[in-house]
């Protein structure tokens, strides 16, 4: 039987030949201790060229790519390719890692750089978005990420010279990037004119924000900013592929094979032509270069690297070598020397020596080499070569001595005879060729067997065989040297072979995987001397394995290195070194050979060869000497604990029900009952498929938990209090080391861990977000300050947390195989062990990662349980076979035997251990397990007469074992939890039932006692009254399912699972009496009431039997169920039975005979039944859940008063309902404790308490009844109904419009009026000169242009400055105007910009950096954050800024994932953090902490629009969200967010509204405004009063007072004398005050409420903003705007820098620019659409919507004319130059002409017709007497948007948003333009060119409506949209 373990000895790699120069740049360094840094395939390399030595870095799976140096140059960090590619950051000194990076980025990454500091990272990834990812490397956390750019990133750097501050390049780009809060913001460089726009290969930085970048066509270019500043042009003569800067100045190297140095400023020092030196060649190309002192170093594209003393620059020396580019296949040995040749693809071959680690020789060949011989003699190499020739040379000066070409097809595979006379060459057609060495290489003969190419083949010692493998896995045999097959075994049994590669074979059989058919192992050599086989395979894996390998899947050690696949591997010829080389990494690497008896000495190496010695987990033969499985093992690890449906899907689940039954949830509800219960006690502890679960706290009290409540039990006092924090089965707890913290781990979807304070109950922190499945095991460091988690995931991912914050530090995959165990090092935090099914392992942390090491120990054993010795390095493990095993380090040092069977739980101790097994006996240890000090087994004898309840056999399994205050304390499997005195004496505390589902459940008819029985076939009594103890129990032969206890209490009947029951004494639980009539399970048993003279029955096989009791003889059988029975019930007079079954039958029965009775549904009401615990029926239809696919209700019980009706469900939920339950989808309370199925629910016989089972957590609970009236608030009540009503307390307009508001995002915006043709950039050219317009505006006569600045010079304008904005955003954002600076400033928002306004000098400066508009504003109230504003906007991907309102810093950007927007924001107490809503469908509530830019924690907040949310004004941990029908109370543990529905059923007629806004005051009370006007008053999460119409209409705003605590509310409400829409409140919102504000408005509407001293701001929906005294109530207006958009007119005064505008909301306003301030507005009561006025600006003629026009006299603002002719909105109005006519355009394809000279009554002197389009513009030619209409038009002195002056204003994206307006400056000499973007372009004038150069303004929304010039050119206005806002832009004129 051969040996089928691994081998004992092992490789190391000693040598790496080769360097990777391809397809990678800059990636070759000095280290700080002058060695070399570098990778090659899958391995970093450290190598010291004065020793010649090399270290290698292992920790990489695939091919490096891209390394960078810290600063400090001892740490590296290289990243690699592969599906999860990671970086790694690892030590050059030590070859160790320091940190791994992973989970961010895909595909690979392709460039890395330090920031100067060395904290920080940058990775750039080879994903399709180019992803670049800040890291802050030692924690291994993600500080900000983004999209690179659309094609390849070529290089990084971070500036050196400003903080935060990168640059990237690569394809067609260069970017240069900022780092605020998360959010890193790219600006692209602007090649411009001096330089072309290319691809930038690398690049530099220098100081005063200049950047070097290498281009491709060989140029420097140099950046100043963003700007191209020069370039130095021909700097190499094609593509510069490196740049490195020292502080001497720069090294660049290019593909011309130049090195150049340049100093400081660029200025050229030296150049070094690296293909003119010694061992140049021509095409040498430069990949990396680095310049340190007087040395630079230099890798070439071909795997050189050379190295250049600066003063001696023509004798570069060539430091390594390797193959250039191509594939790399041949490898041969020399048979007396220890030398290797290797051919490659690129046609060299090369001859290395092993001892000197060096080439000796290279030889280039005609054509790529495929495979290598040496004869015997070591005289000749022959080379196969891939276009089927071969070529031999000699050996020792490379000479050629024959060439042969018989083939066509590539040689695979060629062999010398061991005695040198012939040479087999194997080719791909198939064949092998034998020819005869002496006679020159004459073929002498042919083996023609195969079908398929030729792989492998092997001499025969005595050379007269031959073997060959071919591709279609086939081994044959030939004679040689004729080459005739050999089919007879006989012959081949007595061959003995010379070398060993063929892989396939009887011997190499154990090479291949178990169940593989795969041809993926390419090579393989065998060692016969030392037995072993070395393999090499597509995955980069060499393998080392014992030779022959005969069963398949044989064991062996693998090592990793070469990254894809290895293509050779051959033995030395003195068995020292194995060779690999890899195909596609061309790299050679050399590992030395550790025979057995020296890998005894090897236990003191450096651990990194540990690192890659694993006795690998891939192989997976069967060992013969794999133990048994234990079968309770075998059970746990078979269970998966996967549910059907987790109780987080069911959100989603209601709402698609929700959605089918909308009608009947319009119904007016019951509401809920107002009893509620509390759970009280719980028999059970979980044991029997978890281990180290229970502990004593700081107080002496013991804490474990049960189905998915952690227990804190009180021994003293017998009492409970619960942890209920979690939804399903708890299934593993650590104790924090002080004792009074817990943490618990769950079963989930994503499943949480929870950490809770034991004495309050209150969670510390949950940690969500990594374990899928469940959580298995769970341990807290010994500082108590991090915490490590187990998944139930298939790799069994293990995280490290630092819990408090809830931050993940670590995570790391497991192990394909169960983990049971994890513990930290309490000496050191970063190193940890996990054990379980046949593994130990034993891991570091080292950054975002953990590295693991499997323990050594010959088999593998599973482990149970494992703990930490009294030194950093012992770990001692219990096995399932009861031995010990004690370790150093990762080694086993040796076995003690301890238990029979298992060991499942060990516990240290000061001065020793104490272990239990399954043998049920608990051992003391010394602390080395020498000696065992004292066994305690656990059995009935020496139980304590104090005990609660009796053990049910002796000896169980035991599960858990911890110890404290004197005692030791025990839980078994059984579910007893037990404390042992050191003496001896063992007392029994809490039991429940064991494995096996429960049931059954009785209550007694006038005792405080109930019966269970369960799957485990016990039946049980249990007291109920306060000794809480089990009383009997009895064991029976099967289990049972149901069980009842006689109307006098003394008999008990029991239905088994095997169809009989039976029926005992109550008292003694001995039979009376049994039955057995029925085959399948009983699934229910009632005694009938009164004298209990008849039992029913039922079985499972649909069928109710009823028995006499007295005469012991069945008398009836109930027929005509179709399905399994499922519940029972008698009436009151023992005449009839109801029935349930599975198929939500219900039936009647006449007793005693059974005959089915049909009874009408409103007669089955009347009936008076005994109990009632059916489920089915119309007094019970309101129990059936929305999803009912998902729910079944499984029992029901009816309280004794015949009130409360309580149901338990498949999921664990117990709800109350009142009774009887009538409507669908009825309101509950509902109660989580059990965590899956509640199998049955009974009330006692005087209501006082409720007992309940679970099917899946075995649990026996019970509830206490607090009957209404009597109950305070308690915090355990539940949560209400799953439907809500719909009446949700009114309708609001404006509440609907801004629930439903789709906010436009800009950048996807388009065109707002209907257009049609083609657009002027699209057209083809001009029309002949007929079809002109009457007028051309042709280049030469710019006269025509009538400008009022004739005399002037003309300047051309060339910026423009944001002046002033008209405007505020009040009609769909709220709370969103402040005080700053105690009420000197105030800050709001208006489109994207957000506005501080100072009051004393009217003056506004602005916020521009958003990019779309803000949506929601808030600011910082602690005083270490002054005039910190946070301001979120609309975008796919908004973002939060948060800035400095007075110098408009930016201090932080939020990149946020609320797709939509972000539609609240509000800062904590302490101003930290930062909290905001978002507008996605999940309308998420995420909270931050913006100085770091970190997300805190993340949830779904609600299925409808949340519009505010804020914080507790003295709270970082506690805010409310209100919304849609949806009031919410959160808080912040660790991580997680945990939020409470508020409940209202504290009230009568209490019912849920929508919310709109929140406000607070002392002792936990928060205040909520409703869409009725009503505010809400809760204390802590339950409603408390109903302040009624504090406003008429809804509360939209509500602000607390820090100062005071007085709370301001603004509403909607008509002004009367009593009320307004803005009321001041005391504290408690008892007494108010009510403002009126003088706007003149029929309605107020106010939208958000600020308080300062003594003054109130209020922003209206009118988008005014009013400033309000509290003494005198005095109003005074600050700003004004239009109301509602769009402003579709705007006008400008001839003379003066006043403009009109008109808007959608039907009013004209008239502003004054250097007033700053509106001077009037008039009501027109129609929305009007344009304006313009008279050149003289005496008059203005307005257009109506309706059709309609209007002349006002500007002074008066008083009518002077109208007319209507037309029916469709006015498109264009316009006065000719000499006053005298006026042109209406309009939509109806006409322009009216009227003569203003005839006075006011306006009649129309003429009609211009027959235009395509309808009008848009129109512009007068100068002299009166023509008009130009352009029509398909679009938007104008010339305002128009149209003809051949202005093709250049159309961008080039314009078939998704238009030019919407534009008008030319007075000078004529520009043209500004609005568009769909919402963009202001400033274009010269005129612009013929598509395209023309341009700049940008950013401000508005989307939909820019109109834009003028102010008179002089002084200021430009611009009217918005969407945004209702006129902004006033400064224009800045270029000086003379």
């Amino acid at each position: 039987m051969a040996d089928r373990t691994a081998p004992n000895c092992h490789l190391r790699l000693e040598w790496v030949y080769g360097y990777r120069g391809h397809q990678c740049r800059n990636n070759l360094y000095y280290t700080a201790a002058k060695e070399i840094v570098y990778f090659v395939a899958g391995v970093g390399v450290v190598y010291n060229t004065r020793e010649h030595k090399q270290k290698f870095y292992l920790g990489h799976n695939d091919d490096i790519i891209s390394l960078a140096l810290h600063p400090e140059r001892v740490l590296v960090a290289t990243g690699q390719v592969g599906k999860e590619p990671y970086i790694c950051v690892w030590d050059s000194y030590t070859v160790q890692t320091v940190s791994i990076l992973k989970d961010v980025h895909t595909h690979g990454i392709a460039c890395l750089a330090f920031d100067l500091e060395g904290q920080c990272l940058v990775s750039v990834g080879l994903d399709s978005k180019n992803t670049i990812c800040v890291w802050d490397w030692r924690r291994g956390k993600v500080l900000a990420a983004a999209p690179g750019h659309t094609d390849r990133i070529f290089d990084i750097s971070w500036d050196l010279y400003q903080p935060n501050k990168l640059v990237s390049c690569g394809v067609k780009h260069i970017k240069f990037w900022s780092l605020c809060g998360n959010a890193l913001t790219p600006k692209r460089g602007v090649f411009g004119k001096t330089g072309d726009l290319q691809t930038i290969l690398c690049l530099a930085c220098a100081k005063d924000e200049v950047t070097y970048s290498g281009a491709l066509n060989g140029d420097i270019y140099v950046w100043k900013g963003v700007n191209l500043m020069r370039s130095i042009q021909g700097a190499h003569g094609s593509g510069i592929f490196s740049m490195n800067a020292c502080e001497e100045g720069f090294a660049t190297g290019g593909r011309d094979g130049c090195v150049r140095l340049w100093d400081l400023n660029f200025k050229p020092i030296t150049v070094i032509d690296l293909r003119e030196t010694d061992q140049g060649y021509k095409g040498l190309s430069v990949r990396s270069v680095c310049w340190r002192g007087d040395h630079i170093l230099v890798g070439t594209q071909d795997s050189e690297i050379f190295e250049v003393v600066v003063h001696d620059r023509n004798k570069p020396f060539l430091i390594m070598q390797g193959h250039c580019e191509g594939e790399l296949w041949a490898l041969a040995v020399h048979p007396t020397k220890p030398l290797a040749m290797t051919g490659s693809d690129d046609r060299s071959v090369r001859i290395w020596s092993l001892i000197d680690h060096a080439l000796i020789a290279r030889c280039n060949m005609e054509e790529p080499i495929r495979c290598a011989a040496v004869s015997t003699d070591g005289i000749h190499l022959a080379l196969g070569m891939k276009d089927g020739s071969f070529t031999v040379l000699r050996v020792r000066d490379m000479t050629e001595v024959v060439h042969i070409k018989d083939r066509k097809e590539a040689i695979h595979e060629l062999k010398y005879s061991p005695d040198g006379a012939h040479l087999a060459v194997g080719s791909n057609e198939n064949s092998v060729d034998i020819y005869g060495v002496v006679q020159r290489y004459k073929k002498v003969g042919e083996c023609i067997g195969s079908n398929s190419f030729i792989t492998h083949m092997d001499w025969s010692t005595d050379s007269k065989h031959l073997q060959t493998n071919d591709g279609s896995g086939r081994r044959l045999f030939y004679r040689m040297p004729s080459g005739k097959e050999v089919t007879n075994k006989e012959e081949l049994k007595l061959v003995q072979w010379a070398s060993w590669t063929c892989v396939l074979g009887p011997e190499v059989n154990g090479i291949w995987p178990k169940y593989s058919d795969i041809n993926d192992i390419n090579s393989v050599d065998a060692n016969f001397n030392n037995q072993v086989l070395v393999t090499a395979d597509d995955y980069g894996l060499v393998k080392l394995m014992r030779y022959p390998c005969i069963r398949k899947g044989a064991k062996f050690k693998k090592y990793l290195g070469h990254s894809a696949h290895i293509t050779n591997v051959r033995w030395s010829h003195d068995y020292q070194w194995v060779i690999t080389i890899g195909g596609a990494d061309h790299s050679v690497f050399q590992w030395k050979f550790i025979p057995e008896r020296k890998s005894k000495e090897a236990l003191h190496i450096a651990p990194q060869e540990t690192l890659a010695d694993s006795n690998s987990e891939e192989s997976d033969s069967d060992q013969s000497d794999v133990p048994e499985m234990d079968s309770e093992i075998e059970q746990e690890t078979q269970l998966t604990y996967r549910r059907q449906v987790y109780k987080e899907d069911l959100p989603q689940l209601k709402e698609q029900c929700k959605e089918k039954h909308r009608a009947t949830a319009m119904k007016k509800k019951d509401r809920a009952p107002g009893n509620g219960i509390k759970l009280h006690f719980i028999h059970g502890y979980r044991g029997y498929d978890c281990r180290s679960n229970l502990f004593y706290t700081q107080t002496g009290e013991i804490v474990y938990h049960v189905a998915a409540v952690g227990v804190v039990y009180n021994r003293q006092q017998n009492t409970q209090r619960f942890y209920m924090g979690h939804d399903d089965d708890i299934l593993c707890l650590a104790i924090h080391p002080l004792k009074d913290y817990v943490a618990t781990g769950q079963v989930g979807r994503d499943s949480p861990v929870h950490i809770w304070d034991t004495e309050t109950l209150k969670p510390m922190s949950v940690l969500k977000g990594f374990h899928q499945l469940g959580v298995c095991a769970l341990d807290f460091s010994a500082d108590g300050k991090r915490l490590a988690s187990v998944g139930l995931d298939d790799n069994h991912t293990i995280v490290l947390w630092d819990w408090r914050k809830g931050e993940k530090l670590s995570a790391m995959r497991g192990s394909k195989d169960k983990i049971f165990v994890v513990k930290t090092n309490p000496y050191l935090p970063d190193k940890l062990i996990t054990a379980g099914v046949k593994h130990m392992k034993f891991w570091h942390k080292a950054g975002g990662g953990l590295i693991g090491r499997k323990g050594n120990m010959g088999k593998t054993e599973t482990m149970m349980c494992a703990v930490y010795g009294w030194s950093e390095e012992m770990v001692f493990s219990g096995t399932c076979t009861g031995d010990i095993c004690i370790w150093r380090d990762m080694f086993l040092m040796k076995t003690v035997k301890a238990h029979d069977g298992p060991v499942f739980s060990m516990h240290a101790l000061e001065k020793g251990f104490v272990t239990g097994g399954k043998d049920g006996i608990v051992a003391l240890w010394d602390d080395t397990f020498e000696r065992c000090l004292k066994t305690y087994a656990i059995k009935r004898a020496v139980l304590a007469p104090g005990s609660k309840g009796l053990l049910l056999e002796d000896n169980p399994s035991i599960r858990a074992i911890s110890l404290g205050h004197g005692h030791i304390l025990v839980g078994t499997k059984n579910g007893e939890i037990l404390e042992v005195d050191k003496s001896g004496p063992i007392t029994l505390l809490v039991q429940g039932h064991m494995e096996g589902e429960v049931w059954g459940l009785a209550t007694h008819p006038h005792l405080p006692l109930c019966a269970t029985v369960s799957d485990d076939k016990t039946l049980r009594i249990w007291d109920l009254s306060p000794s809480h103890c089990m009383l009997a129990v009895r064991k029976l032969r099967k289990g049972g399912r149901c069980c009842c206890f006689s109307p006098d209490g003394k008999a008990l009947a029991v239905g088994l699972n095997d169809g009989s029951f039976l029926i005992v004494n109550a008292d003694t639980l001995e039979d009376l009496v049994s039955f057995h009539h029925r085959k399948d399970i009983i699934s229910d048993i009632r005694f009938s009431p009164g004298a209990g003279k008849y039992l029913a029955v039922a079985s499972g096989d649909s069928f109710v039997d009823i028995y006499n009791v007295m005469s012991s003889k069945r008398v009836g059988v109930c027929k005509g169920c179709l399905n399994y029975i499922t519940h029972l019930d008698w009436d009151k007079r023992g005449k009839l039975l109801q029935v349930n079954t599975a198929a939500k039958e219900q039936f009647f029965f006449e007793a005693p005979r059974g005959k089915r009775q049909t009874i009408p549904a409103t007669e089955v009401e009347k009936i008076d039944w005994s109990t009632w615990t059916c489920v089915l029926g119309p007094s019970v239809e309101g129990v059936w859940p929305v999803i009912t696919e998902v729910t079944e209700v499984t029992s029901a019980c009816l309280s004794n008063d015949r009130r409360v009706l309580a149901t338990g469900d498949d999921l664990g939920y117990i709800k109350l309902f009142r009774y009887p339950v009538k409507g669908k989808y009825a309101k509950f309370k509902r109660y989580v404790a059990h965590s899956t199925h509640v199998t049955n629910v009974r009330w006692t016989h005087d209501d006082s308490l409720l007992v309940t089972v679970g099917g899946g957590d075995m649990c026996l609970m019970i509830w206490a009844h607090e009957p209404e009236g009597l109950r305070e608030f308690k915090l355990c009540d539940s949560e209400e109904s799953d439907v809500e009503s719909e009446d949700d307390g009114g309708y609001d307009s404006d509440v609907t419009r801004e629930n439903e508001i789709n906010y436009t995002i800009k950048a996807l915006s388009t065109n707002m009026r209907p257009m049609t043709g083609v657009k002027p950039h699209l057209q083809l050219k001009e029309p002949s000169i007929d079809e002109r317009p009457p007028v051309s505006r042709a280049l030469p006569q710019p006269e025509k242009l009538q400008t009022n600045n004739v005399g002037k010079k003309k300047r051309p304008i060339e910026d423009l400055v944001l002046e002033l904005v008209f405007g505020y955003r009040g009609n769909d954002c709220r709370n969103n105007v402040h005080y700053l600076n105690e009420g000197a400033d105030v800050i709001y928002h208006t489109a994207s910009v957000g506005i501080v306004l100072n009051l004393t000098t009217s003056c506004q400066s602005f916020y521009t950096e958003h990019s779309d508009d803000i949506l929601c504003l808030t600011i910082n109230q602690h005083p270490k954050f002054p005039n910190v504003v946070a301001t979120g906007q609309v975008a796919t991907s908004p973002s939060i800024h948060v800035w400095d309102a007075m110098t408009k810093q930016t201090l932080s950007v939020l990149r946020c994932f609320h797709s939509g927007g972000v539609c609240s924001v509000s800062f904590s107490a302490t101003g930290r953090l930062l909290l905001s809503v978002g507008l996605d469908p999940e309308h998420t509530v995420t909270i931050w902490k913006w100085q770091e830019g970190a997300k805190v924690a993340s949830r779904i907040g609600h299925t409808q629009r949340i519009f505010v949310a804020e914080f507790r004004p003295d709270s970082d941990t506690h805010f409310v969200s209100v919304g849609i029908k949806h009031v919410r109370f959160w808080t912040l543990a660790g991580r997680a967010l945990l939020s409470k529905k508020g409940v209202l059923s504290s009230l009568e007629d209490a019912r849920m509204q929508t919310m709109l806004s929140v406000a607070f005051g002392a002792n936990n009370l928060t205040f909520t405004g409703t869409i009725s006007g009503d505010v809400c008053v809760w204390k802590e999460h339950i409603l408390v009063r109903i302040v009624a119409k504090a406003h008429t209409g809804p509360v939209f705003t509500m602000y607390t007072t820090l100062r005071d605590g007085l709370i301001v509310t603004g509403g909607k409400e008509r002004p009367s004398k009593e009320g307004g829409a803005l009321k001041l409140w005391d504290q408690e919102l008892k007494r108010c005050r009510a403002f009126r504000l003088e706007t003149g408005q029929i309605i107020d509407c106010v939208r958000s409420v600020c308080r300062g001293k003594g003054k109130i701001l209020v922003g209206t929906r009118n988008a005014e903003i009013i400033e309000v005294g509290e003494k005198n109530a005095a109003c005074n207006i600050l700003v004004n705007g239009h109301m509602d958009g769009p402003i579709w007119g705007l006008g400008t005064h001839p003379s003066r820098d006043v403009f009109l505008s008109a808007a959608e909301d039907g009013t004209v306003r008239l502003w004054d620019i250097p007033e700053k301030k509106m001077l009037n507005k008039v009501n027109l009561g129609h929305p009007a659409h344009t304006i313009n006025y008279s050149p003289e600006g005496d008059m203005v003629a307005i257009g109506m919507k309706n059709g309609e026009f209007i002349i006002l006299l500007v002074v008066s603002l008083k009518i002077w004319g109208k007319k209507r002719d037309r029916r469709s909105p006015i498109q264009d109005i316009r006065f000719s130059p000499n006053s005298r006519y006026l042109a209406v355009g309009s939509t109806e394809c006409a322009v009216d002409f009227y003569d203003l000279t005839l006075g006011p009554q306006l009649n129309r002197i003429n009609c211009c017709r027959d235009i395509p389009s309808f009008v848009m513009q129109m512009d007068f030619s100068a002299d009166s007497s023509y008009i130009q209409i352009p029509f398909h038009a679009l938007p104008g002195h010339i305002h128009s948007v149209l003809g051949d002056e202005v093709v250049g204003i159309w961008s080039r994206n314009a078939d998704k948003a238009d030019v919407t307006c534009a008008c030319v400056s007075h000078s004529g000499l520009n043209i500004v333009t609005g568009d769909d973007f919402g963009m202001v372009k400033l274009f010269d004038f005129p612009c013929p060119e598509k395209f023309a150069k341009h700049k940008r303004f950013m401000g508005h929304s989307a939909h820019l409506m109109n834009i003028r010039f102010t008179n002089g050119d002084h200021f430009v206005v611009s009217a918005g949209g969407d945004d209702r806002s006129l902004f006033v832009w400064r224009c800045v004129h270029t000086p003379h």
